[in-house]
């Protein structure tokens, strides 16, 4: 312990003279027995290194980060610049282009095209001027004053270019032009040979005696016609007549025939064909969905467009062919065709039947609506506007036998009284061809439906609409039917739904009721109830007839009914479950 404490009373003494030394500096030095400070060469204990070697490495590291980068190289040992990426290639061409450019920098069907700073009009300018005047303004020079070409004209146009010529400028350098060239042209007048001027066939004589293609026409105008302009203008007088006397403007006019077909046109009792069975009646008032197929009528060539089922009783079935012929079937007995009614020139469009039935309606493509005895096929009556009636209907009222409305393709709802055959009233507010006519409230009114994708309620006799309802949703109506109620319309709608409106007042849409799942869109199929209005039925384009529950709108039942479109169909009136469908395959088929 002894000998630590005499250590460190001699460090404090050491410390307490170095403290003295560096607060009086002057004091030391300044004493004359001080002996001078002596400096000492530095010396390094590292060993010597040659380094050549790492100044190398260094420059060659700094020309590489300089240096563009090899397309070839598939490894980059640096970060590099955005000028040595975007640097073009140097040097040897690349090993897979053709031109020696690589895909990658390839902007071009020819190679790497760069985008200019000069507009294009500019550059159109400046080509333009140097084409005509020879200069142009120097692209690469720094200061607009600068041009390239002949300084000469440069200096005598005033630097102008094409597209900065002053107006007054213009004008005068065209009558000049014009001066130059009548000069020019009396020039050539003064050496062309008289010779020449007076031969017909030489270039000198055409250009000098040349005359407008209508020179001339006003001085001798033609006061009588000759021999043959007249014959031609009797002939076609004649022609014009004829074709007048024969309908020609309202319709092709075929001679009506009829063919029966059954045993005999009266029965021992003196009963014609067309009477009712007297036992015929309905069985009950509940209706069901039909299962299977129990008879099939083929005798139309081709499509059938509209079949229709004896009023009240259903014992006869008529349909309309595009075969140009209606026929009429038998259903409770024979099942045969009873009768062929032809009178149509092209096919029929649609049907219809007077309220007992012994007359109907037919409307044809050949413009011409026939009014048909049904027993005897005879033609009572035909009616033409001249444009093609794609709906005929009568007033049900039955003291309105005589009234019949025809939908026409020219927009219009022609009302006739078949009576005296005379237009009593034209209903015109469509916008399209009119496709439907039902009628409604005690038959006061009657709705129309039309490619115009509208709905109309006239008055019965007043061209006046009364309800329009036309929505941005709605799709053309092709088919309207009245529920057994007389409360509601079910509507086929194209866009592949049965749209229900109500008959009331306002014709308002039920949005609750909906019946969708069938595909119509393009095709008119008819839409239809069963007699009791518990069902609502439709054909389809894929040949099918659909069955809907009127309360609930689900799908009852689906049957596969035609080859190609089920464009018809309707329900038994008496007998509860048997349904008629026709279709595009001249097929009319009856389901139980």
């Amino acid at each position: 312990m002894d000998l630590l404490q005499t250590y460190k009373d001699q460090n404090d003494e050491d410390i307490g003279e170095l403290e003295d030394q560096t607060q009086n500096p002057i004091s030391t030095t300044s004493s004359p027995e001080a002996s001078p400070p002596r400096l000492l060469p530095a010396k390094s204990a590292a060993p010597k290194v040659d380094d050549t070697m790492l100044a190398l490495t260094v420059a060659q590291a700094h020309q590489a980060h300089s240096r563009p980068i090899d397309p070839v190289q598939h490894v980059v040992a640096f970060n590099p610049t955005y000028d040595q990426l975007w640097a073009p290639i140097v040097g040897p061409a690349h090993p897979y282009a053709k031109d020696g450019i690589a895909q990658g920098m390839r902007n071009h069907k020819l190679g790497f095209v760069e985008d200019a700073s000069i507009e294009s009009f500019v550059f159109d300018e400046q080509y333009n001027t140097f084409h005509k005047y020879g200069y142009a303004a120097d692209p690469s020079a720094s200061a607009g004053n600068n041009y390239v070409g002949d300084l000469d004209a440069l200096q005598k146009n005033d630097a102008i270019s094409v597209y900065n010529i002053p107006q007054h400028e213009q004008k005068k350098r065209k009558i000049e032009k014009k001066e130059t060239e009548k000069e020019e042209g009396n020039d050539q007048e003064e050496n062309v040979d008289k010779i020449e001027l007076q031969n017909p066939s030489t270039d000198t004589w055409l250009m000098k005696n040349r005359k407008s293609p209508w020179a001339g026409k006003k001085e001798g105008l033609q006061s009588e016609l000759t021999e043959e302009q007249k014959k031609y203008a009797e002939e076609y007088a004649k022609k014009k007549g004829e074709e007048r006397e024969r309908g020609g403007e309202k319709g092709e006019i075929l001679p009506d025939k009829s063919t029966f077909h059954g045993k005999e046109e009266r029965d021992y009792q003196g009963r014609s064909w067309i009477a009712p069975p007297k036992d015929a009646k309905a069985n009950n008032d509940h209706c069901y969905i039909p299962k299977r197929l129990v008879h099939t009528w083929s005798g139309h060539t081709k499509g059938v467009s509209a079949i229709r089922f004896f009023p009240k009783h259903g014992h006869l079935l008529l349909s309309a062919g595009m075969d140009t012929k209606v026929k009429i079937w038998d259903v409770f007995n024979s099942g045969k065709c009873m009768r062929t009614y032809m009178g149509h020139s092209k096919a029929v469009r649609d049907i219809w039947f007077c309220n007992d039935g012994t007359k109907f309606l037919t409307a044809g493509y050949d413009k011409n609506i026939k009014y048909w005895d049904t027993e005897t096929g005879q033609v009572i009556s035909t009616f033409s506007t001249g444009k093609i009636p794609y709906v005929v209907r009568l007033n049900p009222d039955d003291d309105k036998q005589n009234i019949l409305l025809a939908g026409m393709s020219d927009k219009k709802i022609v009302q006739w009284d078949m009576n005296t055959g005379q237009i009593t009233q034209e209903y015109d507010q469509h916008l399209g061809a009119v496709n439907t006519i039902t009628f409604v409230d005690n038959n006061r009114r009657f709705v129309t439906s039309s490619d115009d994708k509208s709905l109309r309620v006239w008055e019965f006799g007043i061209p006046v609409v009364i309800k329009y309802i036309s929505e941005p949703h709605m799709h053309s109506m092709p088919s309207i039917s009245l529920h057994p109620s007389t409360n509601y319309l079910a509507a086929q709608s194209l866009d592949n739904q049965i749209l229900i409106y109500s008959t009331r007042e306002r014709f308002q849409l039920n949005k609750k009721k909906r019946f969708a799942g069938h595909i119509v869109a393009g095709y008119a199929c008819q839409v239809n109830f069963s007699p009791d209005g518990r069902f609502v039925m439709s054909g389809d384009g894929e040949g099918k007839c659909w069955f809907w529950d009127w309360k609930t709108c689900r799908v009852f039942r689906t049957l596969k009914c035609h080859e190609g479109v089920c464009i018809g169909c309707e329900w038994h009136p008496l007998e509860q479950s048997k349904v008629a469908t026709c279709g595009w395959d001249g097929l009319i088929k009856y389901w139980d």
